[in-house]
């Protein structure tokens, strides 16, 4: 049997992960650039990249082919184009980086600590009303974990 850690571990060495300041740079130089949030709704709404799509790591397969409902015209068409996978630390994105490698797409990555890191760097996130977010008000919500102005704690979600 694996830990999560280790599933995440083996993923990372499968698959090419890069720093964010190294996707601040691709922002800059690649307009045909696809960021890809895998985050769930909750957590998107409260922070995220400029112009990240936003795809749940739950429907990201389906997402990719044209005859699923949650299909994205970015990731149908996107098997060899630049695609970024962000998340809030980096082992969701691995994984999701793995899978999607599998099914065919040649040219993504992982961004390596996820929005933690991106954040530590100062770099800009937003909310869903595009405002511009304070870092330290962005550790915050980091700090209070998964989806904090949900109703439920995730305890609370899964005794329910």
């Amino acid at each position: 049997m694996k830990t999560f850690k280790q599933i995440v571990t083996a993923a990372s060495e499968s698959i090419t992960e890069i720093m964010p300041w190294d996707v601040a740079d691709r922002i800059k130089k690649n307009d045909a650039l696809i960021l890809i949030d895998i985050h769930e709704e909750c957590e998107f709404a409260q922070f995220h990249i400029k112009n990240a799509i936003l795809i749940p790591r739950g429907i990201l397969e389906s997402a990719c082919e044209k005859e699923y409902d949650d299909a994205n015209p970015a990731l149908v068409a996107g098997r060899d184009k630049e695609i970024i996978l962000i998340c809030r630390s980096g082992s969701r994105s691995s994984l999701g980086t793995q899978t999607l490698q599998t099914m065919g797409f040649t040219n993504i990555c992982s961004m390596k600590t996820g929005l933690r890191g991106w954040n530590d760097y100062e770099l800009p996130l937003y909310n869903t009303e595009k405002k511009l977010l304070d870092p330290d008000d962005v550790e915050k919500m980091l700090s209070t974990g998964f989806c904090a102005t949900s109703k439920y704690t995730n305890r609370q979600a899964i005794n329910a």
